[in-house]
């Protein structure tokens, strides 16, 4: 037995309203996922190591730059010296409490800056964190200067773990040329 279906005006009006429906679905599901993905990537935060070394101003100082887009998030700071590890946490947070620890002689800076660089704490994109500095006094400058060297050359290596928002992981450290994507 055959069917036949009568094909009227009100039945080829339905069915195309229904085609082109299904096609606008699948149009804004491909739309979504193209947005979702530029969204992704354009929260890409690229931090770095800066050091500023001026024997002119009798300047030294190190900070971490935020050259991305979006902000990074600190995850942990470890410090290797000599073969053993550290977490900054030990130290107050602080890299210059670090560096006395490690090298007594930088108990007689006088004229210095510091900041703490703690777990959790977010730099912006395109700004610039001041880690410690040294300025307007040629001893103190000679004197961080001399020590910061001798400590990199017993193996001082410093290792930043940061995040973007959307939980991707990244790790800076002071021997490398950007940062490195972490699985």
């Amino acid at each position: 037995m055959k069917i036949k279906i009568k094909w009227n005006p009100e039945k080829l009006l339905g069915i195309s309203a229904m085609t082109i429906s299904f096609i606008t679905l699948l149009i804004f599901i491909y739309q979504t996922n193209l947005m979702s993905r530029q969204n992704y990537l354009s929260i890409l935060p690229y931090l770095s190591l800066s050091t500023s070394d001026s024997p002119v101003d009798s300047r030294f100082s190190l900070s971490v730059e935020n050259h991305g887009v979006g902000p990074a998030i600190i995850e942990s700071i470890s410090i290797k010296h000599e073969g053993e590890d550290f977490d900054l946490a030990d130290f107050n947070n602080e890299i210059l409490t670090f560096l006395k620890s490690k090298a007594p002689e930088l108990d007689s800076l006088k004229v210095f800056s510091f900041s703490t660089l703690e777990r959790g704490m977010a730099i912006p994109a395109n700004e610039s964190y001041n880690v410690f500095e040294v300025k307007n006094s040629k001893e103190d400058y000679l004197l961080l200067r001399n020590n910061l060297n001798n400590l990199l050359e017993d193996g001082l290596y410093f290792e930043i773990v940061y995040k973007s928002i959307q939980n991707e992981y990244w790790m800076i450290t002071n021997d490398t040329q950007g940062p490195k994507k972490l699985d």
